[in-house]
């Protein structure tokens, strides 16, 4: 059994009525499990889609973890980080990224397409039929299962399925899908993701795109 009480839980993308968000894992003292091997049963034990470790607060160094593999890049982590610390500025293992707020509480990232390695969007003609996939369809790697609820309007209805084989069937709300999505389409989004989930979105200059949303405290 690892020791979990020194992880803050929180929920990233909730919607505007504080419902859905997905499960974030923070150990705000990442000195505390020191070794990959240690950081990895962690996220195991806790079973989140994502656990993230601040190395160095001061800096914003932070490391992420799925329950089976260490990612360079992840959304909804980075956020609930820059919502935790009140942070301006977090360094993944992928690159430098800016974090702001809005007056209504949504924690904006700024990050690059590319960073989001491995995301396969697959479009479907109604949300209807996005709604009907199993969790998970058959096959291998990350599937973004999307739909448009109304194109004008750039609204979207998604689902996300990592297909990595360590007990994350569906995640509830992905950033970095999101993002890669958002530079495919060349345009802003809002994006309804799982449950009860909301995530924003919109192209940057220079090829960035941010992610946005709303982050709560939750438990385990």
């Amino acid at each position: 059994m690892i020791n979990t009480d020194g992880v803050t839980v929180l929920h990233v993308f909730r919607g505007a009525d504080g419902r859905g968000g997905n499960a974030l894992g923070v150990v705000r003292d990442g000195a505390s499990v020191p070794t990959p091997e240690e950081r990895r049963a962690l996220a195991r034990e806790l079973g989140f889609g994502e656990t993230v470790f601040v190395d160095d607060e001061r800096t914003g160094a932070v490391d992420i973890w799925t329950p089976s593999v260490r990612l360079p890049f992840a959304g909804h982590p980075l956020i609930g980080v820059a919502w935790l610390l009140k942070a301006d500025v977090l360094r993944p293992p992928a690159g430098e990224v800016p974090a702001r707020r809005d007056a209504d509480g949504t924690v904006w990232i700024a990050a690059r397409p590319e960073w989001a390695t491995g995301r396969r969007t697959r479009r479907y003609a109604t949300p209807g039929e996005v709604d009907a996939l199993p969790a998970p369809p058959p096959g291998e790697g990350w599937l973004y299962a999307w739909a448009w609820e109304d194109e004008a309007a750039g609204r979207v209805r998604a689902r996300g399925f990592p297909r990595r084989g360590d007990g994350i069937e569906e995640d509830e709300a992905t950033g970095a899908a999101a993002l890669v999505l958002t530079a495919e389409l060349g345009r802003a989004l809002e994006i309804r993701q799982g449950a009860a989930s909301l995530i924003r979105t919109r192209p940057l200059p220079e090829g960035t795109v941010e992610v946005g949303g709303l982050v709560g405290a939750g438990r385990r």
